[in-house]
């Protein structure tokens, strides 16, 4: 059994461990940045698929990207608007993001912060992690703990009583908006339409 109590999982993955946990559009499988390689092997997801960085909240991934201050100030008002939600934002990467998270283009990184008390509560705690969906590649995102458990023996999930039953993952995926350095690029319509 690989259920544990939220502790349990915080520590775990603070530890470098693989864990999953819902969030407010598919759940997540999750590791520290630097941890990545476990996702990809996990999940046998290819090199030139990235991860994105989940944060509990906005300031703790702007570390994590770099650009001029009229961009940060168009990147803030997108992620004041539309925060937290299902809203993937790929901009450029600085270097604390660690190269395995995006090995095939390591400038540029996805961030988001999720509508999920769950996700923030552990993101408060273990500070901004890898994520991607939980499902092998290609296959359709897994939507309870028991499937992910089945599938993915090696990473931690909540105990079913650590989770509310209440419906709250969406089970859209998040709308991912690229920068180009002018204006945002749609790579993947999902649970928010991006009006900028």
């Amino acid at each position: 059994m690989t259920q544990v109590s939220f502790a349990e999982l915080i520590d775990g993955a603070r530890a470098g461990l693989l864990v999953s946990f819902p969030t407010d559009t598919v759940p997540a499988l999750a590791s520290l940045p630097e941890k990545a390689e476990l996702i990809f092997a996990a999940k046998q997801r290819s090199q030139d698929k990235p991860l994105i960085l989940m944060g509990a909240k906005a300031e703790d991934l702007w570390p994590y990207v770099q650009g001029q201050a009229d961009e940060y100030k168009i990147w803030q008002e997108i992620t004041n608007k539309y925060w937290p939600g299902g809203l993937t934002l790929v901009l450029p990467a600085s270097d604390l993001v660690p190269k395995v998270m995006n090995p095939i283009d390591p400038t540029t990184i996805g961030i988001r912060v999720p509508d999920s008390a769950i996700a923030q509560r552990i993101l408060s705690q273990t500070g901004p992690l890898a994520t991607t969906s939980a499902n092998l590649s290609g296959q359709p995102p897994l939507q309870t703990m028991a499937e992910i458990e089945s599938q993915f023996s090696q990473a931690l999930t909540l105990r079913v009583t650590e989770v509310s039953q209440d419906g709250s993952t969406g089970g859209v995926p998040s709308t991912v908006a690229k920068w180009t350095g002018s204006n945002w690029q749609i790579l993947r319509q999902g649970a928010i339409k991006l009006i900028s």
